[in-house]
């Protein structure tokens, strides 16, 4: 299974936002306003995402969950998320 990060925001055109700010490039649309979900081959590219979000979750209304194990999600906010990256490095050191 492959690491996955969902953005929910109840907020529209939320998401797409903080996509574009976060990639530095113009994302014309994304299929749903309300949820965007990624999987990802790196799971360290999620701590770079999640940490973004979280520095900056005053500008945007989004909440974020990620998934390293099959039906096991963790909602991300800014009480774990030290303890949520340094377990991302810990758990895939490469």
């Amino acid at each position: 299974m492959k690491p996955i990060i969902k953005l929910y925001s109840d907020k529209k055109g939320e998401i797409l936002k903080f996509l574009n700010k976060f990639y530095r490039r113009l994302i014309p649309s994304i299929e749903n306003d309300l949820l965007w979900e990624k999987e990802y081959d790196n799971p360290i590219e999620i701590a770079d995402m999640v940490g973004v979000l979280i520095e900056n979750n005053e500008d945007y209304k989004i909440n974020i969950w990620i998934s390293l194990d099959k039906g096991l999600f963790i909602n991300i906010n800014d009480n774990n998320i030290n303890d949520v990256i340094k377990y991302l490095y810990e758990r895939y050191p490469y």
